[in-house]
């Protein structure tokens, strides 16, 4: 059985990789403790939407400790088709 996770938008991870920058100190692997530091420094209408920022610092802050990298594309594989 194939797991399928969850497509993460741009904002989401924008937002995410911005507020690890500016507080690096502050978030770590814990869902619930980046749920509370979140509720510090952004204002959310939906819950959800803190849920799934929280998650993909949670998921960040794993795979950094995992040693994985991320997938780089180079510019000219991107390129041939624009």
């Amino acid at each position: 059985m194939i797991k399928i996770g969850r497509i993460k938008t741009i904002g989401v991870k924008r937002v995410s990789k911005k507020l690890i920058k500016e507080h690096l100190e502050e978030f770590s692997a814990d869902f619930n403790k980046n749920k509370e530091v979140l509720k510090r420094y952004i204002l959310t209408k939906s819950p959800k939407m803190r849920n799934m920022i929280a998650g993909y610092v949670s998921r960040l802050f794993r795979q950094a400790k995992s040693g994985k990298e991320r997938r780089r594309t180079n510019v000219e594989d991107i390129s041939k088709f624009y």
